[in-house]
């Protein structure tokens, strides 16, 4: 359990994700046999050839759902048990109100039942225990994302992949050929991580998808570095805006560019919210691809900088910056980070 937890929390500090608890199966061991025993007790699981079973049917089912299976004919448990001593301990411990499982989603038949099995015994107490299912990744082959000898990718070595891919695109561009080389790894790593996250958070959770690294990394397009980059634009324009001396005031609306990007900029509640009750982060991926291109309309039809009208220049610049903040809070949402530059 210590090996696999050092190399689990490697593979997650990495994306900068860490966890309070670190649980396994064992963790609940030695509340299986009291649970089962109540249950018994309250007549909840009843034998069925043999084994232990809980029934789960409900009357209006499309399709037979068989019993939670808690003992087997020969004494072993399975995962159904355990994960029912698991809404225990968690109900014991932290008196949730909601308790997400980000599993995979062909497991949802199997969650349906212990879901049904915990609420009919009252295991789950008040609350509502929900799969938050998710595809799966897959190389250009359209088979699930493997390394090129044929083994299990490692999201620790995607990362690295992802930063040489990174480092080759800021090349490309012709960007930080003056950094330090500490800084130019710095944002390298931002680069990647917002590749792999992007790619990711973009599609549906429940949709398959293919992985082409080449294609995420692009600064151009709806991927990860675009919206990094459209941030750091702004970024620039507000550092030169300071050095010459502006200062932004509230913005005020003077043409159709400027009220579709307030508008847009009004509506980051909303996409907060639809993500979060459709457990939907391609939401916010949406909501971010979109303030970025409405931002590019607007830059493209107007000066900024170079707007001889101050009235007009400190409005603007005052738009500009509410942009960077709704943009970087919203990336902040997704784990995404925005460079000082690029």
């Amino acid at each position: 359990m210590k090996v696999s937890e050092k190399g689990l929390s490697r593979e997650t500090e990495s994306l900068g994700v860490t966890f309070d608890l670190w649980n396994g199966e064992s963790s609940v061991h030695d509340l299986i046999a009291p649970m089962l025993e109540d249950l018994k007790a309250r007549g909840f699981a009843q034998m069925d050839e043999g084994a232990l079973v809980i029934p789960v049917a409900e009357e209006g089912d499309k399709k037979p759902m068989p019993p939670l299976l808690l003992v087997k004919s020969d004494g072993g448990v399975l995962y159904g048990t355990t994960d029912m001593a698991t809404v225990v301990e968690r109900i014991r411990d932290h008196h949730p109100d909601l308790v997400l499982y980000v599993v995979d989603h062909r497991q949802h038949g199997h969650f349906e039942q212990v879901f049904r099995a915990a609420k009919k015994t009252g295991l789950s107490g008040n609350a509502l225990l929900e799969h938050a299912g998710f595809g799966t990744i897959n190389g250009p082959d359209s088979k699930p994302f493997k390394t090129r000898a044929g083994g299990v990718m490692k999201l620790y070595d995607l990362i690295a992949m992802a930063v040489v891919e990174a480092k080759s695109r800021l090349a490309e561009q012709g960007l930080g050929a003056d950094y330090s080389a500490e800084e130019k790894e710095t944002i390298a790593n931002q680069i990647a991580l917002a590749t792999i996250k992007f790619a990711d958070l973009s599609n549906h959770r429940t949709t398959d998808y293919i992985f082409d690294l080449e294609r995420f990394s692009k600064f151009e397009g709806k991927t990860g570095p675009y919206l990094q980059y459209a941030a750091v634009r702004i970024k620039s324009i507000l550092r030169r805006a300071r050095e010459e001396g502006h200062v932004p005031r509230t913005p005020a609306i003077h043409s159709p560019e400027e009220r579709t990007l307030v508008l847009q900029l009004l509506s980051q509640g909303d996409a907060m919210l639809a993500a979060e009750q459709k457990r939907a982060p391609n939401i916010l991926c949406d909501y971010a691809f979109t303030l970025a291109q409405n931002f590019s309309r607007f830059y493209a039809a107007h000066h900024i900088l170079s707007e001889s009208d101050a009235g007009l220049r400190a409005s603007r610049l005052s738009l500009c910056a509410r942009v960077l903040e709704v943009m970087t809070t919203t990336l902040g949402l997704l784990g995404i980070a925005v460079p000082e530059r690029m």
